[in-house]
């Protein structure tokens, strides 16, 4: 502790009244942060005759020490107007060594003190101030520093008690946050599932108008191709295939539902997967994005053929949306052993943009799309879901400027699938 005068500090502060104002402390209502600490500020500026009281808490983004509370006293309101409630760590101060070092500061002749701020001592005419450092879950977050125009104003005995009241400060802090941690989190959950059954509802009356669509293309293709008609027959095959893409994101919006009611089941049984692999990429191939597929001529495994051919499609629809306009999407299939067990794995290869590393973590999360998507961020939420349901995994291996690549991987013979065939 430090105290840079040698005059003698006020003591003998009355006893009862600091118990008091523990137990005020105490028996206050700390679920909303600010209040409570606003509330905590003023209580100890009226116990410890002090002229301002702030909590401040630490905020990375601007490296800085912001007052959570403050008393609602005069340089309270003068601390506000003079920018003073935020101290940059870079500007230096006794509050922000406190913080940076964990010790405990006083000094009862602050316009002698050159490290402090000119703003602390000339534009509030500070003269006697305490910094304690301040803890929340364990770790330091912050300080709590209480100001005075008189000096000597505060003794070694306050210092403690201040220490006293910054660990129920820490409390009340992480008390909030976690409160407020679950309130985001309940809104979010909320929106999710509001948005949730909208879209189930919207996706089957499409899916109800989308059939009669579908009908009445193939017979105009049909039509086209019997009366020679090369024109009309390009136009009526690209109009299916954005019938189809609209099929595809209404089966997406659809399985989002029944994954979340848990009835999305699988109906397992033998399929070649590198068969199926070069049926997708036969439809989804285009002259602006070519899919290869490079595999052995054979790979049985069992699973639902439906379901992996919904995860395939949606892998090499992403591949094919974020690849540079004629560059090659690759898809590779092959076998290895893991634990003496065979395992399938189907790659999806890219050479877009890249993901972000940051963006990554929640890349499997529904409502999650990926950087510069238009899509409501279900595919690889549902190829995710689709690769554990068969006691698989899906994993990407992706950084800026270097293209992605998904990989699905599989048991070839997936738990309790015996006899299912």
């Amino acid at each position: 502790m430090n105290d840079q005068t040698a005059l003698m500090p006020r003591t003998g502060r009355d006893q009862q009244a600091l118990l008091q104002t523990l137990e005020q402390l105490l028996s206050l209502d700390a679920v909303a942060l600010k209040p409570a600490l606003d509330h905590a500020s003023g209580l100890l500026a009226e116990v410890l005759a002090a002229e301002k009281v702030d909590a401040f808490l630490y905020e990375p983004a601007i490296d800085s020490l912001v007052a959570a509370g403050t008393s609602p006293t005069p340089m309270g309101k003068r601390q506000i107007q003079l920018g003073l409630d935020r101290l940059p760590l870079s500007n230096g101060g006794r509050a922000v060594e406190s913080f940076q070092t964990g010790r405990p500061y006083l000094n009862g002749r602050v316009d002698q003190d050159p490290m402090e701020l000119a703003g602390v001592k000339h534009g509030l005419g500070v003269r006697s101030t305490m910094v304690v450092p301040l803890l929340v879950n364990g770790v330091r977050r912050g300080v709590v520093q209480v100001d005075s125009i008189q000096v000597a104003a505060f003794s070694e005995d306050d210092v403690l008690f201040l220490e006293a009241v910054a660990h129920w400060i820490g409390a009340v802090t992480h008390r909030a946050e976690l409160v407020e941690q679950i309130r985001r989190e309940a809104e979010q959950e909320a929106r999710r599932q509001a948005a949730e059954e909208l879209l189930t509802v919207l996706a089957h009356d499409l899916g109800n108008h989308l059939t009669p669509l579908l009908a009445r293309v193939g017979l105009l293709r049909r039509r086209a191709r019997r009366e020679e008609q090369p024109r009309y027959l390009q136009d009526a095959e690209e109009l299916a295939r954005s019938l189809a893409r609209l099929q595809r994101l209404i089966t997406d919006l659809l399985d989002v539902g029944r994954l979340e009611a848990g009835l999305f089941t699988l109906a397992l049984q033998p399929l070649d997967l590198v068969a199926l692999a070069q049926e997708s990429a036969a439809v989804l191939s285009t002259e602006g994005c070519p899919i290869i597929v490079d595999a052995p001529d054979e790979l049985v495994i069992t699973g639902d053929p439906d379901r992996l051919r919904q995860a395939l499609e949606n892998l090499l629809t992403n591949a094919c949306k974020h690849s540079p306009p004629g560059a090659t999407v690759e898809v590779r299939v092959s076998q290895e052993i893991r634990e003496e067990q065979p395992w399938a794995m189907l790659s999806v290869r890219d050479s877009g943009a890249g993901i972000a590393p940051d963006l990554l973590p929640r890349l499997f999360q529904r409502f999650a799309p990926g950087p510069g998507s238009q899509g409501l961020g279900l595919g690889l939420y549902l190829v995710h879901e689709i690769a554990t349901l068969h006691s698989g995994t899906l994993t990407v291996e992706s950084a800026p400027g270097q293209g992605t690549t998904f990989c699905l991987v599989v048991p070839v013979t997936p738990p309790g699938a015996v006899g299912q065939a």
